[in-house]
């Protein structure tokens, strides 16, 4: 052999040599269109600035089949060193016995800076356990937010820039949005996480005992006392007169809003980009109303979106991988970066920070509001909600609202119903987290 195909020859095997040294690990999520962009576009930036590890991200559908193929996975023994789970599979991931690797655990024992204090508390708190351990890394948190055409509420003779702060304000200004022509005053997404979670929680008011399933999992739900009834009779009240339209159950109802169709809007907080991109009329962004009646209100919204589960049964290698990951992804300008791009918001306080230096709020008026909800310290009954089978309550919830927009049920008779229904659920997870 020749001394150049010699040297070509310990060349090649070199590099197959590294190549073989480079730990992969699997990132399991479920997000879509530009997100989905966004998230391969992170992942390279890790990669490049390293080369013992490869994070690689795939798509595995919704919300829901990304939660249930991670767990078949597990069960198989061939699990995603990171899985992606939406907000409300929290209390399944953390029954799972032997299936998670707790974050904060991760990060300790590859030696890596890890302090929960540098994230926003309603965050941090949502995903530690009763004894103060973060159990997942807090990656795409939304919150819930109110949004408004500015131009149909200067066609009705309302101040363009002054969105009402309380439902009374807002049950006003529709009638008048109604009045001036407007098809639809006021629609919303995710009815039970807006209209009942996060409106709970805004009000400082349970939304089910045991500190909203934070203090076990005998918990029962509490969503049909005198202020949600009121409320939920109150859209009926609207519903009737024309002036709310409900558009499904999920996102879909942004739609209404994006068209110009909808005046007022409530969603995630994550619909900013969207909204921005699609809407051909000037809007503004604003905290969520409040019935001033009511002691305690306005307190903290509740988060939505969804976190990073480290799966066990993987390599050691993997985790310090992980480790170092998350390290990546907490770095200010990668988090800033995320949330103005997404409109989730920055998990971290030097995110934020970072962010309004830069001037973006400025240049995005609204954008912050989110972070804004956010920051205030957190109660026992503005903590979140974290209940077992928290899917199917929500899947109850949307059928009985739904009868009550249609005028089959009265506003108390379907909470009365969905709470009934929603603590069998409750019970039989109970019963699954003793086994």
């Amino acid at each position: 052999m020749s001394l150049k195909r010699l040297i070509l020859a310990l060349a090649l095997t070199g590099a197959a040599i590294q190549a073989q040294a480079v730990t992969e690990i699997q990132w399991w999520h479920a997000m879509t269109g530009p997100l989905n962009d966004k998230v391969n576009e992170i992942a390279d930036k890790f990669n490049a600035g390293q080369s013992e590890y490869k994070v690689v991200p795939v798509f595995k559908g919704s919300y829901d089949e990304t939660l249930a193929a991670g767990i078949a996975a597990f069960r198989a023994g061939q699990a995603p060193a990171i899985l992606q789970v939406f907000e409300v599979g929290t209390a399944t991931m953390m029954s799972a016995k032997g299936a998670i690797k707790p974050v904060a655990s991760v990060m300790k024992d590859a030696g890596e800076k890890f302090d929960a204090k540098d994230y926003i508390p309603a965050v941090a708190g949502y995903y530690t356990s009763a004894k103060g351990e973060m159990l997942s890394f807090p990656f795409n948190s939304s919150t819930t937010v109110f949004f408004y055409n500015k131009d149909a509420f200067k066609a009705a003779g309302l101040d363009e820039n002054k969105p009402p702060k309380t439902w009374p304000e807002l049950f006003t200004d529709a009638q008048k949005l109604k009045d001036s022509g407007n098809k639809c005053a006021f629609t919303t997404d995710w009815q039970s996480w807006v209209q009942l979670e996060s409106f709970s929680a805004w009000h400082n008011t349970l939304f089910s005992s045991k500190d909203n399933g934070f203090g076990g999992t005998d918990t029962r739900l509490l969503f049909n006392g005198p202020l949600q009834v009121r409320h939920i009779t109150n859209l009926q009240h609207m519903m009737q007169n024309g002036m709310f339209s409900y558009g499904g159950r999920k996102s879909e109802s942004q739609a209404k809003f994006n068209s110009g169709e909808c005046a007022m809007f409530m969603g995630s907080s994550s619909s900013l980009a969207s909204i921005r991109k699609s809407a051909n009329f000037q809007f503004g962004v604003s905290t969520l109303p409040y019935y001033p009646d009511v002691k305690g209100a306005p307190q903290n919204t509740i988060i939505g979106g969804a976190s990073l589960w480290v799966m066990n049964g993987r390599k050691p290698a993997e985790y310090k991988g992980v480790a170092k990951f998350f390290t990546f992804l907490s770095r200010p300008e990668i988090q800033a970066d995320w949330h103005q791009f997404s409109g989730y918001l920055p998990v971290t306080m030097a995110a934020y920070e970072l962010t309004k230096k830069s001037g973006f709020y400025e240049k995005n008026p609204g954008a912050d509001v989110s972070v804004q909800q956010m920051i205030v310290k957190t109660t026992n009954k503005s903590r979140g909600v974290r209940l077992g089978n928290h899917p199917q309550i929500r899947t109850i919830v949307d059928e009985e609202l739904e009868a009550v927009w249609a005028n089959k049920k009265s506003p108390k008779e379907a909470l009365d119903s969905a709470v009934k229904r929603g603590n069998e659920q409750l019970e039989k997870f109970q019963k699954m987290a003793k086994e």
